[in-house]
Protein backbone atom coordinates (compact mmCIF):
# COMPACT_ATOMS: atom_id res chain seq x y z
CA UNK A 1 0.00 0.00 0.00
CA UNK A 2 2.76 2.45 -0.86
CA UNK A 3 2.91 4.82 -3.79
CA UNK A 4 4.73 2.90 -6.52
CA UNK A 5 4.38 5.19 -9.52
CA UNK A 6 7.66 6.72 -10.75
CA UNK A 7 5.79 9.58 -12.35
CA UNK A 8 6.72 13.04 -11.00
CA UNK A 9 4.08 14.92 -9.02
CA UNK A 10 2.86 18.40 -9.98
CA UNK A 11 0.96 20.83 -7.75
CA UNK A 12 -2.02 22.25 -9.65
CA UNK A 13 -2.31 25.85 -8.44
CA UNK A 14 -5.94 26.97 -8.28
CA UNK A 15 -6.95 30.63 -8.56
CA UNK A 16 -10.22 32.39 -9.36
CA UNK A 17 -9.71 32.04 -13.12
CA UNK A 18 -9.38 28.21 -13.13
CA UNK A 19 -11.49 27.31 -10.09
CA UNK A 20 -14.44 25.88 -12.03
CA UNK A 21 -12.35 23.89 -14.49
CA UNK A 22 -10.34 22.31 -11.67
CA UNK A 23 -13.51 21.35 -9.82
CA UNK A 24 -14.82 19.71 -12.99
CA UNK A 25 -11.73 17.51 -12.88
CA UNK A 26 -12.20 16.78 -9.19
CA UNK A 27 -15.84 15.83 -9.74
CA UNK A 28 -14.78 13.10 -12.14
CA UNK A 29 -11.84 11.96 -10.03
CA UNK A 30 -13.41 11.65 -6.56
CA UNK A 31 -15.27 8.36 -7.25
CA UNK A 32 -11.99 6.86 -8.52
CA UNK A 33 -9.74 8.40 -5.86
CA UNK A 34 -11.95 8.52 -2.75
CA UNK A 35 -9.20 9.20 -0.21
CA UNK A 36 -8.58 12.91 0.30
CA UNK A 37 -5.80 14.24 2.49
CA UNK A 38 -6.15 17.89 3.39
CA UNK A 39 -4.15 20.73 4.88
CA UNK A 40 -4.76 24.45 5.33
CA UNK A 41 -2.63 27.52 5.90
CA UNK A 42 -4.07 30.36 7.96
CA UNK A 43 -2.80 33.50 9.71
CA UNK A 44 -1.62 31.82 12.92
CA UNK A 45 -3.13 32.03 16.39
CA UNK A 46 -4.21 35.39 17.78
CA UNK A 47 -5.96 33.92 20.82
CA UNK A 48 -4.00 31.68 23.19
CA UNK A 49 -5.17 29.39 26.00
CA UNK A 50 -4.64 30.59 29.52
CA UNK A 51 -1.85 28.60 31.16
CA UNK A 52 -2.94 26.28 33.96
CA UNK A 53 0.46 26.89 35.54
CA UNK A 54 0.90 30.69 35.60
CA UNK A 55 4.70 30.27 35.60
CA UNK A 56 4.52 28.78 32.09
CA UNK A 57 3.60 30.72 28.98
CA UNK A 58 1.81 29.07 26.06
CA UNK A 59 4.00 28.38 23.07
CA UNK A 60 3.04 30.81 20.28
CA UNK A 61 2.99 28.04 17.68
CA UNK A 62 0.91 25.46 19.54
CA UNK A 63 -2.64 26.21 20.68
CA UNK A 64 -2.67 22.87 22.53
CA UNK A 65 0.40 23.68 24.65
CA UNK A 66 -1.66 23.60 27.84
CA UNK A 67 -2.28 19.88 28.00
CA UNK A 68 -4.55 20.11 31.03
CA UNK A 69 -7.24 22.04 29.21
CA UNK A 70 -10.44 20.08 28.72
CA UNK A 71 -11.46 19.39 25.10
CA UNK A 72 -14.30 21.90 25.48
CA UNK A 73 -11.79 24.58 26.51
CA UNK A 74 -9.46 23.61 23.67
CA UNK A 75 -12.39 24.05 21.31
CA UNK A 76 -13.21 27.47 22.76
CA UNK A 77 -9.69 28.66 21.91
CA UNK A 78 -9.90 27.17 18.43
CA UNK A 79 -13.30 28.72 17.82
CA UNK A 80 -12.04 32.16 18.87
CA UNK A 81 -9.22 31.95 16.34
CA UNK A 82 -11.23 30.49 13.45
CA UNK A 83 -14.07 32.96 13.97
CA UNK A 84 -11.63 35.88 13.82
CA UNK A 85 -9.38 34.78 10.94
CA UNK A 86 -9.60 33.75 7.29
CA UNK A 87 -8.03 30.84 5.45
CA UNK A 88 -5.07 31.46 3.11
CA UNK A 89 -4.60 28.11 1.36
CA UNK A 90 -6.23 24.68 1.17
CA UNK A 91 -4.29 21.70 -0.14
CA UNK A 92 -5.97 18.51 -1.37
CA UNK A 93 -4.36 15.22 -2.34
CA UNK A 94 -6.63 12.59 -3.90
CA UNK A 95 -5.65 8.92 -3.92
CA UNK A 96 -7.05 5.45 -4.31
CA UNK A 97 -6.76 2.72 -1.67
CA UNK A 98 -3.40 1.61 -3.06
CA UNK A 99 -1.90 5.07 -2.76
CA UNK A 100 -2.05 6.03 -6.42
CA UNK A 101 -2.57 9.68 -7.30
CA UNK A 102 -4.53 10.80 -10.40
CA UNK A 103 -2.47 11.24 -13.55
CA UNK A 104 -5.18 12.54 -15.93
CA UNK A 105 -3.70 10.38 -18.68
CA UNK A 106 -0.36 12.21 -18.62
CA UNK A 107 3.18 11.39 -17.54
CA UNK A 108 2.65 13.21 -14.23
CA UNK A 109 0.50 12.82 -11.15
CA UNK A 110 -1.31 15.72 -9.56
CA UNK A 111 -2.30 17.33 -6.28
CA UNK A 112 -4.20 20.60 -5.73
CA UNK A 113 -3.48 23.86 -3.95
CA UNK A 114 -6.25 26.46 -3.63
CA UNK A 115 -5.15 30.05 -3.01
CA UNK A 116 -7.75 32.28 -1.32
CA UNK A 117 -8.47 35.98 -1.49
CA UNK A 118 -10.29 36.24 1.84
CA UNK A 119 -7.28 37.19 3.94
CA UNK A 120 -6.25 40.83 3.50
CA UNK A 121 -3.00 41.61 5.28
CA UNK A 122 -3.79 45.35 5.25
CA UNK A 123 -7.11 44.85 7.02
CA UNK A 124 -7.28 41.58 8.94
CA UNK A 125 -5.79 40.47 12.23
CA UNK A 126 -3.00 37.91 12.18
CA UNK A 127 -0.05 36.52 14.11
CA UNK A 128 3.03 38.32 12.72
CA UNK A 129 5.39 35.38 13.24
CA UNK A 130 3.07 33.10 11.26
CA UNK A 131 2.75 35.56 8.39
CA UNK A 132 6.52 36.05 8.28
CA UNK A 133 6.99 32.29 8.13
CA UNK A 134 4.45 31.89 5.31
CA UNK A 135 6.16 34.68 3.36
CA UNK A 136 9.49 32.88 3.70
CA UNK A 137 7.83 29.75 2.34
CA UNK A 138 6.76 31.60 -0.78
CA UNK A 139 3.18 32.76 -0.20
CA UNK A 140 2.45 36.09 -1.91
CA UNK A 141 -0.41 37.70 0.01
CA UNK A 142 -0.99 40.44 -2.54
CA UNK A 143 -1.23 37.89 -5.35
CA UNK A 144 -3.75 35.93 -3.30
CA UNK A 145 -5.80 39.05 -2.61
CA UNK A 146 -6.00 39.99 -6.29
CA UNK A 147 -6.28 36.60 -8.00
CA UNK A 148 -7.32 34.24 -5.24
CA UNK A 149 -10.42 32.07 -4.85
CA UNK A 150 -13.48 33.35 -3.02
CA UNK A 151 -14.15 30.99 -0.12
CA UNK A 152 -17.95 31.09 -0.55
CA UNK A 153 -17.63 29.99 -4.19
CA UNK A 154 -15.15 27.28 -3.18
CA UNK A 155 -17.61 25.99 -0.58
CA UNK A 156 -20.45 25.82 -3.07
CA UNK A 157 -18.33 23.83 -5.50
CA UNK A 158 -17.17 21.47 -2.74
CA UNK A 159 -20.81 20.64 -2.08
CA UNK A 160 -22.00 20.63 -5.69
CA UNK A 161 -19.25 18.26 -6.84
CA UNK A 162 -19.57 15.93 -3.85
CA UNK A 163 -16.18 16.35 -2.24
CA UNK A 164 -18.11 16.82 1.01
CA UNK A 165 -21.37 15.31 2.27
CA UNK A 166 -20.25 12.13 0.52
CA UNK A 167 -20.15 8.91 2.54
CA UNK A 168 -17.81 7.35 -0.01
CA UNK A 169 -14.95 9.73 0.81
CA UNK A 170 -12.30 9.13 3.49
CA UNK A 171 -10.52 12.22 4.82
CA UNK A 172 -6.93 12.12 6.11
CA UNK A 173 -5.56 14.97 8.20
CA UNK A 174 -2.80 15.91 10.64
CA UNK A 175 -3.61 17.80 13.84
CA UNK A 176 -6.73 18.82 12.03
CA UNK A 177 -9.04 20.67 14.40
CA UNK A 178 -8.15 24.02 12.85
CA UNK A 179 -8.13 22.67 9.29
CA UNK A 180 -11.60 21.22 9.71
CA UNK A 181 -12.73 24.33 11.57
CA UNK A 182 -11.88 26.60 8.64
CA UNK A 183 -13.56 24.27 6.15
CA UNK A 184 -16.67 23.97 8.32
CA UNK A 185 -16.79 27.77 8.52
CA UNK A 186 -16.65 28.02 4.73
CA UNK A 187 -18.94 25.15 3.84
CA UNK A 188 -21.70 26.07 6.31
CA UNK A 189 -21.54 29.71 5.20
CA UNK A 190 -21.36 30.85 8.81
CA UNK A 191 -18.89 33.41 10.09
CA UNK A 192 -18.74 31.66 13.43
CA UNK A 193 -18.29 28.04 14.41
CA UNK A 194 -20.91 26.30 16.59
CA UNK A 195 -20.93 27.40 20.21
CA UNK A 196 -20.15 23.96 21.65
CA UNK A 197 -17.70 21.19 20.85
CA UNK A 198 -20.39 18.53 20.59
CA UNK A 199 -22.30 20.49 17.96
CA UNK A 200 -19.07 21.14 16.05
CA UNK A 201 -18.27 17.40 16.00
CA UNK A 202 -21.76 16.64 14.70
CA UNK A 203 -21.29 19.18 11.90
CA UNK A 204 -17.91 17.64 11.04
CA UNK A 205 -19.59 14.25 10.70
CA UNK A 206 -22.34 15.69 8.53
CA UNK A 207 -19.89 17.46 6.23
CA UNK A 208 -16.96 15.03 6.13
CA UNK A 209 -18.60 11.75 7.10
CA UNK A 210 -17.64 9.12 9.65
CA UNK A 211 -14.24 8.38 8.15
CA UNK A 212 -12.01 11.27 9.16
CA UNK A 213 -8.55 10.25 10.34
CA UNK A 214 -6.29 12.58 12.33
CA UNK A 215 -2.74 11.24 12.22
CA UNK A 216 -1.75 13.26 15.31
CA UNK A 217 -4.32 11.33 17.36
CA UNK A 218 -3.38 7.98 15.79
CA UNK A 219 0.30 8.54 16.66
CA UNK A 220 -0.57 7.91 20.30
CA UNK A 221 -1.04 4.25 19.38
CA UNK A 222 2.18 3.96 17.35
CA UNK A 223 5.43 3.41 19.22
CA UNK A 224 8.21 5.93 18.54
CA UNK A 225 6.06 8.47 16.67
CA UNK A 226 5.96 11.99 18.08
CA UNK A 227 6.21 15.65 17.08
CA UNK A 228 5.00 17.55 14.05
CA UNK A 229 4.42 16.39 10.51
CA UNK A 230 8.02 16.72 9.32
CA UNK A 231 9.35 14.96 12.41
CA UNK A 232 6.97 12.03 11.91
CA UNK A 233 7.88 11.86 8.23
CA UNK A 234 11.58 11.64 9.10
CA UNK A 235 10.93 8.88 11.63
CA UNK A 236 8.98 6.91 9.01
CA UNK A 237 11.58 7.73 6.31
CA UNK A 238 9.03 9.48 4.17
CA UNK A 239 10.47 12.27 2.01
CA UNK A 240 8.72 15.42 0.82
CA UNK A 241 8.73 14.94 -2.94
CA UNK A 242 7.25 18.22 -4.16
CA UNK A 243 6.80 21.77 -2.84
CA UNK A 244 7.81 23.32 0.45
CA UNK A 245 6.73 22.83 4.03
CA UNK A 246 3.96 25.13 5.25
CA UNK A 247 2.41 25.28 1.81
CA UNK A 248 -0.91 23.50 1.85
CA UNK A 249 -0.57 21.42 -1.31
CA UNK A 250 2.84 20.01 -0.39
CA UNK A 251 1.77 19.34 3.20
CA UNK A 252 -1.41 17.57 2.07
CA UNK A 253 0.71 15.15 0.02
CA UNK A 254 3.13 14.55 2.89
CA UNK A 255 0.16 13.88 5.17
CA UNK A 256 -1.07 11.23 2.73
CA UNK A 257 2.36 9.61 2.43
CA UNK A 258 2.78 9.53 6.23
CA UNK A 259 -0.68 8.03 6.66
CA UNK A 260 -0.01 5.26 4.16
CA UNK A 261 3.35 4.45 5.77
CA UNK A 262 1.70 4.38 9.21
CA UNK A 263 -0.93 1.99 7.89
CA UNK A 264 1.77 -0.30 6.48
CA UNK A 265 3.87 -0.29 9.64
CA UNK A 266 1.38 -0.09 12.50
CA UNK A 267 -1.98 -1.31 11.17
CA UNK A 268 -3.21 -4.05 8.88
CA UNK A 269 -2.99 -3.97 5.10
CA UNK A 270 -6.22 -2.00 4.78
CA UNK A 271 -7.67 0.31 7.41
CA UNK A 272 -9.92 -2.01 9.44
CA UNK A 273 -7.59 -1.90 12.46
CA UNK A 274 -7.62 1.89 12.34
CA UNK A 275 -11.39 2.31 12.10
CA UNK A 276 -11.74 2.83 15.86
CA UNK A 277 -9.74 6.05 15.42
CA UNK A 278 -12.03 7.47 12.73
CA UNK A 279 -13.67 10.74 13.74
CA UNK A 280 -11.37 11.41 16.70
CA UNK A 281 -9.62 14.77 16.43
CA UNK A 282 -6.43 15.46 18.34
CA UNK A 283 -7.01 17.87 21.21
CA UNK A 284 -10.79 17.60 20.85
CA UNK A 285 -11.22 13.97 21.93
CA UNK A 286 -14.75 13.98 23.24
CA UNK A 287 -17.50 11.39 23.73
CA UNK A 288 -20.96 12.80 23.14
Amino acid sequence: MTMTSPKPILIREVWAHNLHSEFELLRVLVPLYPYISMDTEFPGFVFQPRAVDPSREPAHHDPYYVRKLKPSDQYAVMKSNVDALNVIQVGLTLADADGNLPDLGTDRRFIWQFNFRDFDITRDVYAPNSIDMLRRQGIDFELNRIHGVDSAEFAQLMKRHRLVCNKGVTWVTFHSAYDLGYLVKMITGNHRLPDTLNVFLRVVRLVFGERVYDIKHMMRFCNSLYGGLDCVARTLRVERVVGRRHQAGSDSLLIWQVFKKMMDVYFDSRDRAAEKHAGVLYGLECSE
